[in-house]
């Protein structure tokens, strides 16, 4: 992407007032680098040995030796900055777009071979299918799969307006095991909770664990906790609406594993960062497999 140059006088304002990042004007940035102390947003810290420096000190200290990192800048997370920081973002996008089409022209029978659910006979005299008869597959295919305009909507725009941030912030490596294990987590939770012949399908997993980790995130940074605070209740209202109708399960479930493992990411100490952070990563996927090993047990 296009980078801003600072600008020759004074601090640019975000769209809402608050102080502004010195390369993307309209941002929010409650950070400042430790080096030159201009205002950075998430995009534009780079991790160093004490609080976040901005790229071009990051340059300057490369040149002079004096740089708070060795080689490449990195992100606040420890991962490589990137040219496009949304450009898995946009890929997950446009996964969950192209299977949304699909279901449009191949209609229900898409859906019912890529849904989650953990063992049912879905046409009268056929055979069991399910997570329980050895389909794990669609433990990762319903995270893509939408039935309904509305549904697929609002996911993505989730995912558009938490996932940019994250992935500048986590780098492209970090944010890509986040949203996988967060979804996942979802889908192992409705697994082991829900009735074996409930059926779930959806992205909101993974989306509420981008949410549980822009909670931890924002704190860690010092933000403004009180809009994320209000989107999680607002979410959690829906989720537990008293009509039903949401899979409560991959709600809870993502949100849980993106904030655990966002706490693992942004927590980690740097001279055991990478350690740390996929180290959490893993205990996520063992406490998934673990659900779906037990869950499969009880139901065969």
């Amino acid at each position: 992407m296009d980078q801003q140059q600072p600008p020759s006088g004074g601090e640019p304002p975000a769209a809402d007032g608050s102080l502004g990042c010195y390369r993307h004007p309209g941002r929010e940035a409650n950070v400042r680098c430790t080096r030159c102390e201009r205002p950075i947003c998430p995009e534009c810290m780079v991790s160093a040995a004490v609080g976040f420096q901005c790229p071009d000190c990051v340059r300057e200290g490369a040149g002079t030796g004096q740089g708070p990192v060795v080689g490449a800048p990195r992100t606040a997370a420890g991962g490589s900055l990137a040219a496009d920081p949304r450009l898995i973002t946009k890929i997950l996008l446009g996964i969950n777009i192209a299977v949304y089409l699909a279901v449009l022209a191949q209609g229900m029978e898409l859906v019912v071979r890529l849904m989650l659910f953990g063992r049912n006979e879905i046409y009268h005299g056929g055979p069991l299918e399910g997570v329980a008869e050895g389909q794990w597959y669609r433990l990762v295919t319903s995270m893509f799969l939408h039935q309904e305009v509305w549904h697929i909507a609002f996911n993505m725009l989730g995912l558009w307006w938490l996932g940019g941030p994250l992935e500048a912030a986590l780098g492209r490596a970090r944010y890509l095991a986040l949203y996988l294990l967060s979804g996942l987590a979802g889908s192992a939770l409705t697994y082991w909770l829900a009735a074996p012949d409930q059926g779930s399908l959806g992205a909101s997993g993974a989306i509420f664990g981008l949410l549980g980790a822009t909670i931890v995130l924002m704190r860690r940074l010092n933000y403004d906790m009180r809009p994320v605070l209000v989107l999680l209740a607002v979410n959690l209202v829906i989720t537990f609406n008293p009509w039903g109708g949401i899979a409560w399960q991959a709600h809870v479930g993502g949100l849980i594993a993106g904030a655990l493992i966002a706490t693992g990411m942004v927590y980690a100490p740097r001279e055991r960062r990478a350690l740390v952070q996929y180290g959490t990563c893993a205990l996520v996927l063992v406490a998934v497999l673990l659900m779906v090993v037990a869950r499969t047990a009880a139901l065969t």
